[in-house]
């Protein structure tokens, strides 16, 4: 059985996916050397937890059970998106918050 060619950037980028914490030690995986791929995927990670987060404060302070509900539909949805793409070794950013996350988190190199 052949294995497959290591891509460069691909194990930082799954790490960043696993939680917020894993997305802060691809930030120091990725200082040496710098990958654009992997600093793609962290961006979108990184996002994608931050957002998750926050929108979780608000409604907690909101107190509806229904509007968690929506958000974990919408952080997995997201998510699993994300991850497909990074497996396909694409650069694909998620529907509408990608592009936002690229702009806003320039400070992952």
């Amino acid at each position: 059985m052949e294995k497959s060619p290591q891509l460069p950037g691909k194990t930082t980028a799954i790490v960043a996916y696993l939680t917020i914490v894993g997305a802060l030690i691809a930030i120091s995986m990725n200082s040496e050397p710098k990958d654009k791929f992997a600093r793609f995927h962290i961006r979108q990670a990184f996002g994608l937890h931050i957002t998750f987060i926050g929108f979780a404060i608000f409604n907690a302070q909101w107190g509806n059970a229904y509007g968690f509900y929506g958000l974990y539909i919408f952080y997995i949805v997201l998510w699993f998106y994300a991850f497909l793409g990074l497996l396909a070794y694409k650069e694909q950013a998620v529907p509408v918050l990608g592009p936002y996350f690229q702009k806003w988190f320039t400070f992952i190199n």
